[in-house]
């Protein structure tokens, strides 16, 4: 960053005089940057209201001071504020050989104001020049110096409890500052970026008396300091490089040295106290999958105070490879802190179990699962994340069942994490291949025209999901054209779009094809082409259905029949309520219960599906192959 006293010798262009001394002081303040005014700005606006602190103010003609009346309140003015905002200066542009062009009134203010006074006879557009440059710098020094302590404060969370956390850290300084790294006790070296950094700087440490070890003592470009100077430990950091330290870089070592001391504080301590917690824990949460909540509480009381006084829980549950799995339950811990029990499961090597208390005033769980997400995905492909809804603490082993559930959920999703039964897709769960393979035999007729296929794969999906008016409105068409290419397609698969069941099924089939990776399979896969109840008969289907439809089971009302009745009668209420003998603000309120057990949005098509495959999966009604029965059903109605 330029100076007063430095700008002069490093622009020499700029023909830049001091007009009276200038102090010392004074001379090393850093120019922010230049404010160029014109004399017409200042007649017709007056001095600015405010001036950036470090600016030089640039006045484009000495003509000005030559002029009297008005102007010289504004000047007198000027120099105000410019001493109130701490600008560094004041220059006017004047031509080459003239004379010192200030007056007198102008010299004897800035003198007791002490504002610096300077000649240019640089152009203006040399100076705007000098401007930008000045700000580039400065936008440039911004960015490094947070961009190092933004990476300085990323080392600390993840790394207090890993043993290679000092080597990681020591890495990281070499690489920003550009300098050979050692870290050392008297009898043993902890870590060296480079690897022969100790031979260089041994000799510099060897020669200090530890007895009077200073904080920081250098040698030409040597810097050693204590990582524990209050406990008088014996820990050093040493660094050298070929260039000086400046005072930005000096601070950063500090602040490093602080971070080195904590971590090395850290592998000591946390050795001794590593195993009697991770036993704590995992007897507490023992103790709360039977049920014995208070017994609990009493464990943790001191481990950590108040974790489990909540009356509700989350759980998740991360599966990953066995040699994986102390590193990311330490991972797990770290990131996690004190919001959550992150224990191993005794009972499956691969498994971690994460017990999340909520409180009802401050549900961090979105923050929980956000974190644990980026963990698994950090973990590698054969990772997995399994969560739960919330629960009463009380039934935490039912919330486990869950998280496990949705974990094995999890290993046929993209990304591998399911964060909730309920939240998982029944189009991830299916068989892919032979999935693709029934939705390709199915929309074969579709599919022989390339151009129909095309206007059809753009027109279809909401036409199945909407009213055609409605379709109309969000694909941009006339009602006429979706209702005509909807026909075609129907006629074309010999379906009736009318019906729930063919709209849900054909909609499937798109989803599949347009949506999801086509994987082809093997010639070995065998000729029997697959049908849409084998696939909903895949283990992992029949899980998601149960866990869908029981609580509709569990409910105290008959949900069920009025759930079959109203997909009986292609999600029409009136005709379900008929044939129910109910009234139609029942079967409405007994939708909504249905909605809210599934949290699924019955209004939609998708929710519509996930609530009919469901049922058939998990009670074996309605039928895949035939609606005849739903048909007699309106009929009698």
């Amino acid at each position: 960053m330029p100076t007063l006293g430095t700008l002069p010798t490093s622009e020499p262009e700029l023909e830049l005089t001091f007009v009276k001394h200038c102090p010392a002081l004074t001379r090393t303040a850093e120019i922010t940057g230049v404010l160029i005014v014109t004399p017409e700005q200042l007649l017709a606006d007056g001095a600015p209201s405010q001036l950036p602190d470090g600016s030089l103010v640039l006045i484009t003609d000495a003509a000005l001071f030559r002029l009297r009346g008005r102007i010289t309140t504004v000047l007198e003015l000027l120099l105000q504020r410019m001493s109130r905002d701490g600008s560094a200066g004041l220059i006017v542009r004047a031509a080459p050989g003239a004379h010192q062009p200030y007056p007198q009134y102008i010299l004897d203010l800035a003198n007791r104001l002490d504002i610096p006074l300077l000649v240019t006879t640089a152009p203006t557009e040399r100076w705007q020049g000098v401007h930008e440059g000045i700000q580039q710098f400065r936008l440039m020094s911004a960015e490094r110096r947070t961009a190092q302590l933004s990476s300085l404060v990323q080392e600390l969370p993840a790394q207090l409890a890993d043993p290679r956390a000092v080597q990681r850290i020591t890495d990281w300084l070499a690489r920003v500052l550009d300098v050979q790294v050692l870290v050392s006790e008297p009898e043993r070296v902890l870590a060296a970026s480079p690897a022969t950094a100790a031979e260089q700087l041994a000799p510099a440490i060897i020669r200090q008396s530890v007895g009077n070890f200073p904080e920081a003592l250098s040698g030409p470009h040597t810097q050693l300091i204590s990582l524990a100077p209050a406990s008088a430990a014996d820990t050093v950091l040493a660094v050298a490089r070929r260039t000086p330290f400046d005072e930005a870089d000096l601070r950063l070592l500090r602040q490093a040295a602080k971070l080195l001391g904590l971590v090395h504080q850290a592998h000591r301590e946390y050795r001794a106290a590593s195993d009697a917690s991770r036993a704590a824990r995992s007897v507490a949460v023992g103790l709360l999958v039977d049920g014995e909540v208070g017994k609990a509480r009493r464990v943790m009381g001191h481990l950590a105070p108040g974790l489990l006084d909540t009356e509700t829980v989350r759980v998740f549950v991360v599966e990953t490879a066995q040699a994986l799995r102390d590193t990311a339950i330490r991972h797990c811990s770290v990131s996690l802190g004190h919001q959550a029990l992150v224990v191993p499961d005794p009972r499956e090597k691969r498994r971690i179990l994460i017990v999340h208390p909520i409180r009802p005033d401050e549900d961090t769980s979105a923050v929980v699962s956000t974190e644990l997400t980026r963990l698994v995905g950090a973990l590698g492909a054969d990772s997995s994340l399994g969560g739960s809804g919330v629960y009463s603490m009380t039934l935490l082993a039912d919330a486990l069942h869950e998280a496990i559930t949705a974990q094995r959920f999890a290993v046929f999703q993209p990304d591998s994490v399911a964060l909730s039964v309920h939240g998982s897709e029944l189009v991830s769960l299916l068989p892919q291949a032979e999935a693709q393979r029934w939705a390709r035999r199915l929309l074969i007729p579709l599919m022989r025209d390339e151009a129909q296929w095309e206007s059809t794969r753009e027109t279809l999906p909401t036409a199945l999901a909407y009213p055609y008016t409605v379709a109309a409105r969000r694909l941009h068409l006339h009602r006429n054209t979706v209702m005509r290419r909807a026909a075609r397609a129907a006629a074309l698969l010999r379906m009736d779009f009318g019906r729930v069941s063919d709209r849900i099924t054909v909609a499937l089939a798109l989803e599949l094809v347009t949506q999801r990776e086509a994987l082809v399979p093997s010639q070995s896969a065998g000729t029997q082409l697959p049908s849409l109840k084998g696939l909903l008969a895949a283990p992992q289907v029949h899980a998601w259905a149960q866990t869908l439809v029981r609580p509709i089971q569990a409910d105290r009302r008959d949900l069920l029949s009025t759930a079959r009745a109203w997909l009986a009668c292609d999600s029409h209420v009136e005709p379900a309520a008929r044939a129910l003998g109910r009234s139609e603000v029942t079967v409405r309120s007994h939708l909504r219960a249905v909605e809210d057990h599934m949290q699924r949005d019955l209004a939609s098509l998708a929710g519509i599906r996930d609530l009919r495959f469901s049922l058939h999966v998990a009670t074996g009604t309605p039928d895949l192959r035939s609606d005849r029965w739903s048909e007699d059903l309106c009929v009698v109605a």
